[in-house]
Parts: C-alpha cells; sequence; structure tokens
C-alpha cells in the first residue's frame, strides 16, 4: 500500500511510494530520483548493477514530472532529503510528462507571474506554491472552527442578483433568461434578511464579484469573501470578533503548517496582538496629510498613496473607524448625535485594507432615506426592504478579503498568489 512521503523513515521497512520525478541525476552507475507528493521529497537510489532489468528499462523512460510507483527498502542516510533513501525492488513508470516543460518545477529557472498562471496545474506543483493553498486551507478551517465554537450557521446566498449591494456601476451584467440580471457584490444584503429571520449569528465563505478596472497587485475581480452578521450587537462587538479571529487564524497556521512555513522560508509568523487601535478617519487623514504633504478634504476617500502612509505611521493592524456617513454604503449606520459620521470602520494592515464593516441601519424608513440620499431608488431594493417592516433586529457585521488575509500573513507580492485561478481586468483562462 501506497505510503505518504512524510511518514516513510528507515524504521518503515518496506515501502511504496507513488509521486512525480522532481529531479533526476544520473551518475554512470549510479542515478538518483528525487520523488516528490504533496507531503514532502523522497530519494530514489538506483545502483544500475543491482536492480532488475525491468528497473533499468523504466528508469530509461522517465522523465521529469513524470508520476512512477516505487517499492523498496528504506535506509538511513545523512546527505538525502530526509535523511533516508529508498533502494528499489521495483520502479513502474505511471504516466510520463512530455517535454519540455512549460516551468521548471524545480524552481532552478525562474518564471514571472504569467508564465506561471498560464500553467497554474504545473505552477502548483511547486513546493512554496503548494505551501501558500496548505495555509489557506488551514486558515479557512480556523475561521469555520472559530465561528462555529460562538455559534454561528453558515449561509449560502446567491450570486445571481436583480440588484446592486450598494449601486453603482462596478457591476458585471449577465444572460438571465428574458431578464436583467448581475453577478452579486457582496453577500450583504441577504445575511442582514437572515437577521429578520432570526437567525441571530451567520457566516458565509464564498465568491464575490466586481466590475473594477483595476490592474494591481492587491485587486480582483473575483475575490472570496469571509462575511459575517451578528444580531443585537453593534459596530464595537462585531471588530471585537474580528480582530480576535484575525489572531485565531495566525494563530493557527503557526501551530498547524510548520512545513508549509518552512517551505515558504517563514521561521514564525507575525501574529498581531488584540485589540487592534481604533483611528478615527479624521486623525487618519490627518496623519496622511502629514506625512504626504498632500491635503486630504474631509469626505474624501483614503487612496493608495495616504493607506500606505498611514500603514506605516501605524506599524500594525488597526481599525480606521468613524466614517462620514456620505463616503459609506446606505446601510451604515449613521450616529444619533451627529448623522453625518457613521458607525462604520475598515481593518487595515498596514499594507492595504483586509476587511470593511458597520454597525446597519435597522429602521425601514431610516434605510429609505439612506438609499434616496445616495441616488438610488428603493423599488429596485424592494425585495430587501420588506424585511424591515416586520421586526428587523439592530444587527452589525462584516466582510474580510481571504485572499488580502492570506497574502498580508504569508508576504506575498502579488494577491493573485493567494488563488490558483485568479480573474482579473486580463485574464479568464485557465
Amino acid at each position: 500500500m501506497r505510503i505518504p512521503i512524510q511518514e516513510v523513515t528507515p524504521e518503515t521497512g518496506q515501502a511504496e511510494v507513488i509521486g512525480w520525478v522532481h529531479e533526476v541525476r544520473d551518475l554512470g552507475g549510479l542515478t538518483f530520483f528525487l520523488i516528490r507528493d504533496r507531503t514532502g521529497i523522497l530519494q530514489v537510489t538506483v545502483p544500475k548493477k543491482k536492480v532488475s532489468a525491468e528497473v533499468l528499462s523504466a528508469i530509461k523512460e522517465t522523465s521529469r514530472e513524470s508520476i512512477v510507483r516505487v517499492s523498496g527498502v528504506v535506509k538511513a542516510i545523512d546527505k538525502a532529503p530526509g535523511g533516508r533513501e529508498l533502494v528499489p525492488d521495483t520502479f513502474e513508470l505511471v504516466c510520463r510528462c512530455a517535454s519540455p516543460l512549460p516551468l521548471d518545477v524545480v524552481e532552478k529557472v525562474p518564471a514571472d507571474l504569467d508564465t506561471r498562471l498560464d500553467a497554474r496545474f504545473l505552477d502548483a506543483r511547486r513546493p512554496r506554491v503548494t505551501a501558500v493553498f496548505q495555509v489557506r486551507s488551514q486558515a479557512t478551517k480556523a475561521v469555520c472552527d472559530y465561528l462555529f465554537s460562538r455559534g454561528f450557521l453558515t449561509i449560502t446566498t446567491p450570486k445571481v442578483v436583480a440588484a446592486a449591494t450598494e449601486g453603482g456601476t462596478e457591476l458585471f451584467p449577465i444572460a438571465y433568461f428574458e431578464k436583467e440580471a448581475f453577478l452579486n457584490q457582496s453577500p450583504q444584503l441577504y445575511k442582514q434578511m437572515m437577521m429578520g429571520a432570526g437567525f441571530e449569528k451567520v457566516f458565509e465563505i464564498g465568491p464575490i464579484f466586481r466590475a473594477e478596472e483595476h490592474n494591481t497587485t492587491k485587486h480582483l475581480n473575483e475575490a472570496t469573501s469571509i462575511d459575517v452578521e451578528v444580531s443585537f450587537a453593534d459596530h464595537h462587538e462585531v471588530m471585537r470578533l474580528l480582530e480576535d479571529l484575525v489572531v485565531h487564524v495566525y494563530r493557527s497556521v503557526q501551530e498547524t503548517c510548520a512545513g508549509p512555513l518552512d517551505a515558504l522560508e517563514i521561521r514564525e509568523l507575525a501574529i498581531p496582538e488584540a485589540p487592534f487601535d481604533r483611528l478615527p478617519y479624521a486623525d487618519a487623514i490627518g496623519i496622511a496629510a502629514k506625512a504626504t504633504g498632500e491635503p486630504i478634504q474631509y469626505g474624501d476617500d483614503i487612496g493608495t498613496v495616504a493607506e500606505k502612509a498611514i500603514g506605516e505611521h501605524m506599524g500594525a493592524h488597526y481599525f480606521i473607524t468613524d466614517w462620514p456617513t456620505a463616503i459609506k454604503p446606505y446601510y451604515a449606520m449613521p450616529y444619533e448625535d451627529d448623522p453625518s459620521v457613521c458607525k462604520a470602520f475598515d481593518l487595515m494592515h498596514p499594507r492595504m485594507e483586509l476587511s470593511s464593516g458597520s454597525q446597519r441601519v435597522h429602521q425601514h424608513d431610516l434605510l429609505v432615506h439612506q438609499i434616496q440620499s445616495k441616488g438610488l431608488s428603493p423599488e429596485s431594493f424592494a425585495f430587501y426592504l420588506t424585511p424591515f417592516l416586520y421586526g428587523m433586529p439592530p444587527h452589525a457585521g462584516w466582510g474580510l478579503g481571504a485572499e488580502r488575509l492570506i497574502m498580508t500573513m504569508l508576504g506575498l507580492g502579488n494577491i493573485r498568489e493567494a488563488v490558483l485561478f485568479p480573474r482579473d481586468r486580463h485574464r479568464l483562462t485557465p
């Protein structure tokens, strides 16, 4: 029976492994194969004068990245990866790999990101790339474990919708029989409706779509959002939930992903400390203006240059709070004593925004007023507004970008490295 390479030790004795040929070195009378599976790399040493004719025939046909099945005795050897090698009794070529390869899996010949993404199935065989998605898998598990342990229900909301979440033109229209439809920007409206259903605590991890024409290292047109909504909670409570979740995910990855982190040459994650600093919007634009020498008007959004300056000043995860109501979505709750400011927040990493959230408007008439103030038609949101007539509890929530969380956690240079098949301004395949 096949044994994962990570579990093969000299104590195993006889073992069978199946994997890809990572490297081949032919020294004449001795040939070394490095065989790779998801768990690690094993050296297979073939002394040509001591193996069968069948083994010799198979190794002659074997190319790099072919799949082989090898069985034999495992022995200790200091110079081999993991301090062990396998001397084969049998060597079967399961699937021969074509040559030349689109890119070098061993990484001796570097490839640019576009080349890697064009051959993503092959790029993902590289241990460093595999490691990113092992970390992402564990981070997703940690999110689910954390929220389930706190009584959350996981939900699934539509991705084909009739109305925009927040209005605007950043929508992908699609053909939906005889009707106009769009790919959803966010599960926002539906998770709020579930507050009206009495679910109280919900989360969803799923795709969101933004038809933004950005072509930067931190934007995607299809991304994964971790969305949370909580009844009978205000913005302070869901901020605490968010920061505790982020810390939990970092710690979980640190504790369970030693191998992947080692492959990424990360000795130790910079685990953030909660509580994160709360920085009011008015103070944030003041810091940016001082750092850049460029005045920022109150009510302007915070651009990339200002965001970078504020991040350098803060130096760690932080929240920007108390945003002008005019530049936040209609569902953000204004302060009672100053409606020009709302109970919205953004979670920031020093490099970029990770999450946005707020306490929501739960009063029907105020919500209608807010929608109208944004130049939108309440009639377009009738399906959303109706639940607010029938006992909508106070509630708050947020959406956290999964790719940005992984990108900043691992120090990746481009967000496309944190998603298997990115969709951006120019990439629609593979």
